[in-house]
């Protein structure tokens, strides 16, 4: 995004030939190094890094800490040297002495909603910064607004599936990152995007990438 001041949403996610977005229920089952190349550059062009809690938990999330050449680049480019993490959470089922908030380099982000447990908000504001963001139900909206009210307006959600889900029901979804793997999975491995709303969203291809069998592709919201 060539105006970095404007709020947008970049989604990154990966899946099988087949429409799997996980194998065991790992998505890590699915990537390669090429793969974690493009990750690796979308964490450092982002302001903040968004993530439902269960991923948090399902995918072992620990301290996000770019290397020191990465954040050197950032700080040139006129970044903070770290991209805080966001995490979205509804019942705040994380402990406070997870990896995510006690190895953090930059204090953390909870986005949560009014109704989510007082004792739970009360720990979990010992090691994070817990925002508001709906009053029975985190509204997307409302998230992507706080973000950028905080000077975290370039959002890169990694997942999971129900977060990207509501995403798109919302029509908040700005930009598609998605990196097909050249693997058949078939079983009951769930979509990239899941929502009990369905929504139809256009999204327009703009970028092909190959690496071996492995695709890159990048689709934008339609202009206008």
């Amino acid at each position: 995004m060539a105006d970095r001041s404007v709020p947008w949403v970049r989604v990154n996610f990966i899946a099988s030939l087949d429409g799997a977005a996980t194998v065991d229920g790992l998505s890590g089952g699915l990537n390669n190094a090429d793969d974690k190349l493009v990750f690796d550059t979308m964490r450092l062009l982002t302001d903040v890094i968004l993530v439902g809690a269960g991923t948090v938990r399902a995918e072992g999330y620990g301290g996000i800490l770019l290397s020191e050449d990465d954040a050197a680049w950032r700080v040139q480019a006129g970044l903070a040297s770290q991209p805080p993490v966001a995490i979205v959470s509804g019942r705040l089922d994380l402990e406070p002495g997870h990896p995510v908030f006690v190895d953090a380099a930059t204090r953390p982000i909870v986005l949560t909603h009014a109704a989510a447990p007082a004792d739970r908000r009360a720990a979990l504001a010992a090691v994070a910064d817990v925002v508001i963001c709906g009053d029975e139900a985190i509204d997307p909206r409302r998230l992507v607004a706080e973000l950028a009210a905080r000077g975290l307006p370039q959002i890169l959600c990694e997942g999971g599936p129900h977060l990207f889900g509501d995403l798109v029901a919302a029509d908040q979804v700005d930009e598609l990152c998605l990196s097909l793997a050249p693997v058949l999975v078939g079983g009951s491995a769930g979509r990239i995007a899941v929502g009990e709303a369905a929504a139809t969203r256009a999204m327009e291809l703009l970028h092909v990438l190959r690496a071996g069998d492995m695709l890159f592709l990048r689709y934008l919201r339609p202009a206008g």
